[in-house]
């Protein structure tokens, strides 16, 4: 009889490590709290698809992703009454406040062999006129009464990557996995939270649930968002963590772009530093933007992720529409705040860990939300690699698994995203990652 997966969690990366299971031969249940996959944190992401991290690790990973989405009907393998959701790749501009700045992630790109040009402030107001290119480094609090201050010059050009991109529909995504996960036998228990994980002969044994019922498991996998630490105290796995989770709030925005050039159709997504803020295209003439979490910003960390403020604030909104509009002179602020708030999975050092647990049976998937939606396919074939190996009897601990890339071909060092790693001082401590 095939082993039993209970898969933690039915947000994109959730749902997409159950069908990986499935198609390594185990049965799977996927449970989460809420009434449809994709309703939590997967809903209200951004969906940007993009390489720019600050190790080689997490490039690798994320370019490996990209291949997912360039193709998502493919990897998903399974019709959907609701159709595909859909890539758009209007490309990644990274806009540059020195000459060394992004200096790491260039290299990464040149050592990947990964598409790029680099663009001068007449080449970036040529392709996105309604970009001012002046230069108002370092973000600043909108209250700061140099905020409005004069630019004293311009940046430093940008660095452009054609390959990304963003999907428009995070939830549909998950909606497609889940229809494949069902269409390969798996199912989903919603509207259930798990209160307690049962261990027996020195692993995980079932998963107890808010209704009373029990779930058996030879392996459970933790990819509960906000919640994961929640869950791996539950398992008692944290003793040995070095890199733990915790949930942050976040807030973004939507709002109109100015008239006369179409950014919902000739815009790229674009991550700002130098003002700290990033945007992307929405629906229509439209713009999607959040914070690039520069030092100056205040972050408000939740010990419990259900206690969590859902209404916009005055003073976040302010700060992001006010920072675009010193890139985006023309832009119209609406009297009225518009977008959505919800929390990210947040690392010690912003990277994800992808990993086992002391626990025999007991992985984890967490720190990843806020920017590894894009990954959702690479982790999960990475993620059932691990599974598989580790069941079998690799000691990942003290000889990590060197995962070999399907699309790109890369072996992923895995240590990278390890419990166990110490903090990574290369990490650009942000949403960046």
């Amino acid at each position: 009889m095939s082993k039993h997966a209970v898969v933690v969690g039915a947000g994109v990366i959730g749902c997409a490590i159950g069908l990986q299971l499935l198609r390594k031969g185990f049965q799977t249940t996927n449970i989460d709290r809420h009434a449809e996959v994709g309703f939590g944190s997967t809903s209200n992401s951004c969906a940007i698809v993009r390489f720019s991290y600050s190790t080689l690790a997490g490039v690798m990973l994320a370019h490996e992703g990209y291949h997912y989405w360039a193709d998502w009907p493919r990897f998903v393998g399974a019709a959907d009454e609701r159709g595909f959701a859909r890539f758009v790749q209007c490309g990644h501009l990274m806009l540059r406040t020195g000459e060394n700045d992004r200096a790491q992630v260039i290299a990464h790109y040149r050592q990947l062999g990964i598409p790029f040009e680099m663009w001068s402030n007449a080449q970036i107001r040529e392709r996105l006129p309604l970009l001012a290119t002046h230069s108002f480094y370092p973000p600043r609090p909108v209250d700061d009464e140099t905020f409005w201050s004069e630019p004293a010059g311009e940046i430093a050009g940008g660095v452009f990557t054609p390959q990304g991109g963003y999907v428009p529909d995070p939830q549909l995504a998950t909606h497609n996995l889940r229809r494949a996960v069902e269409q390969g036998g798996g199912r989903f228990i919603l509207r259930r939270t798990v209160t307690a994980i049962e261990r027996g002969g020195g692993r995980v044994e079932a998963v107890l649930l808010d209704d009373g019922s029990r779930i058996p498991a030879d392996v459970i996998v933790n990819v509960a968002g906000p919640h994961s630490a929640l869950v791996n105290r539950l398992a008692g796995v944290e003793g040995d963590m070095s890199i733990k989770t915790r949930a942050l709030r976040r807030e973004v925005h939507h709002l109109s772009a100015p008239p006369g050039f179409d950014f919902g159709q000739q815009g790229a997504m674009v991550s700002d530093s130098d003002v700290g803020i990033y945007f992307r295209p929405g629906s229509g003439n439209s713009i999607t933007l959040g914070s690039g979490d520069p030092p100056c910003d205040p972050k408000t960390w939740l010990d419990d992720p259900d206690e969590c403020n859902r209404e916009i604030t005055e003073s976040q909104w302010n700060t992001q529409v006010y920072r675009l509009a010193r890139r985006i002179p023309e832009l119209t602020i609406p009297h009225r705040a518009s977008g959505v708030v919800d929390m990210y999975d947040v690392s010690d050092d912003w990277l994800p860990i992808y990993d086992r647990s002391s626990l025999p049976g007991f992985y984890m998937a967490i720190g990843t939300s806020g920017h590894q939606f894009k990954n959702a396919g690479a982790v999960a074939t990475l993620m059932a690699e691990l599974i598989v190996r580790c069941e079998e009897g690799l000691d990942h601990d003290s000889r990590p698994l060197q995962h070999r890339m399907p699309h790109t071909g890369g072996i992923l060092d895995t240590r990278a995203f390890s419990r166990l790693r110490a903090i990574d001082t290369k990490s650009s401590f942000s949403v960046r990652g």
